[in-house]
């Protein structure tokens, strides 16, 4: 099993706060498996198993508890008066009105709940209205290069383990597969669910071919400005027709998924955050393999992409950066400072170097302003600006 240290913190950092603690991700991220770390951390620090009530509604042994008034009876004769009692309910997004189930074991004082979630429903803008201010949203990403890494005994050639690491993907369970073809099947099987099931079964779509259309053709341009005219124009093009309006509503839903991740744009001078020329990144890499295969493959923008999705875990809400005409990859924010971040695949050629760093010097304020690369280099410093070893990063 491997530990998920960062996540396993934030539940321990919530324990017997009064606020439902919801942990969503895509599927097969390992929410599951971060419930029963958190549960055997609780054993461990003196609480007993009769303290503890778990279910995962994906397990047809609780089907008679798939709506809200049986499985609140059920949780309710379950509760001991007289001790702290920890409920655990993993996909909850099957239980029909299950927010009215929650809502009522919140209000008993001894109850501390935890509820999980994956499909497109449960990570709406709905969960803010369903759970009206009373929870706290712990939201997990598949395995950091760190955590993966952590999985293999041999870990001295960094490099090639993050080349399986991209290729392979994330998502914990592809650890324990023996080779190429199961891990593909294996990750078919969630990018199908996802789909079928959470986007296409929950929004009603029935244009099912036009929506893999569009993930294709955001998979593929990870890293670029991307907007809905410029996918509709494309999809035109190719003689199919789909409105921009469309498009919009559909990279929201993949949004909603978290199949897909949405950043926009910071106009450093202008100290304001704008609504147009977003970037998208995917969840996993591993899922851009496996529905595009390994033609063209931009390592750059793959790159960009995984340093994202550490930003993202690591606390940080990211942007992306404007300062004139130029572009900065990340602008990131945490308890009001800023940090800015170039991401590139080499700067070896010094004409890359100098274009890297230009929008970079051109900021005047004092916050810190960092080059990520693939050039396995002592850590060097241009003008204050920190180039760094992207393997080294990601594994601080």
């Amino acid at each position: 099993m491997i530990v998920r240290n960062e996540y396993l913190k934030r539940l321990i950092d919530f324990k017997d706060k009064k606020l439902i603690k919801v942990v969503t991700g895509i599927r097969r991220c390992g929410k599951s498996t971060l419930l029963q770390m958190y549960q055997e951390y609780l054993i461990k620090t003196g609480v007993s198993q009769e303290q503890i009530i778990s279910i995962n509604f994906e397990n047809p042994d609780f089907d008679n508890f798939r709506d809200y008034k049986s499985l609140y009876n059920y949780l309710k004769s379950k509760i001991l008066p007289d001790k702290k009692i920890y409920i655990f309910l993993d996909e909850i997004q099957n239980v029909e009105e299950y927010q009215r189930a929650v809502d009522g074991l919140f209000i008993i004082n001894n109850v501390d709940v935890y509820i999980t979630g994956s499909n497109a429903y449960f990570m709406s803008g709905e969960l803010a209205t369903l759970l009206s201010g009373r929870y706290i949203e712990i939201q997990m990403l598949p395995l950091s290069f760190k955590e993966y890494i952590s999985a293999f005994d041999k870990k001295n050639d960094l490099q090639s383990l993050y080349r399986q690491y991209i290729e392979r993907s994330g998502f914990p369970y592809t650890t324990e597969l023996d080779n190429e073809e199961q891990i593909r099947a294996y990750l078919g099987g969630i990018y199908n669910t996802v789909l079928l099931k959470d986007i296409v079964g929950r929004k009603n779509i029935s244009n099912v071919s036009l929506l893999e259309s569009i993930i294709k053709f955001v998979f593929d341009n990870i890293g670029n400005i991307t907007s809905p005219k410029k996918i509709s124009d494309t999809m035109v093009s190719k003689g199919r027709k789909i409105s921009n309006h469309t498009v919009e509503n559909y990279l929201s839903i993949l949004v909603e998924s978290l199949m897909l991740y949405k950043a926009n744009r910071y106009d450093i001078k202008g100290k304001q955050y704008l609504e147009t020329q977003e970037k998208y990144y995917v969840a996993d890499i591993g899922l851009r393999y496996f529905l595009l295969g390994s033609k063209y493959v931009d390592f750059g923008h793959i790159l960009e992409n995984v340093i994202y999705l550490e930003l993202i875990r690591r606390g940080y809400k990211v942007y992306i950066g404007k300062f004139n005409t130029l572009e900065v990859d990340f602008v990131t924010e945490k308890g009001g400072e800023l940090q800015y971040y170039q991401v590139a695949q080499t700067v070896m050629e010094k004409d890359t170097l100098d274009r890297e760093l230009k929008p970079l010097k051109l900021i005047k304020d004092n916050y810190a302003k960092f080059l990520i690369t693939m050039d396995n280099l002592p850590n060097v410093s241009h003008n204050g600006i920190k180039q760094i070893y992207a393997l080294d990063w990601l594994l601080e």
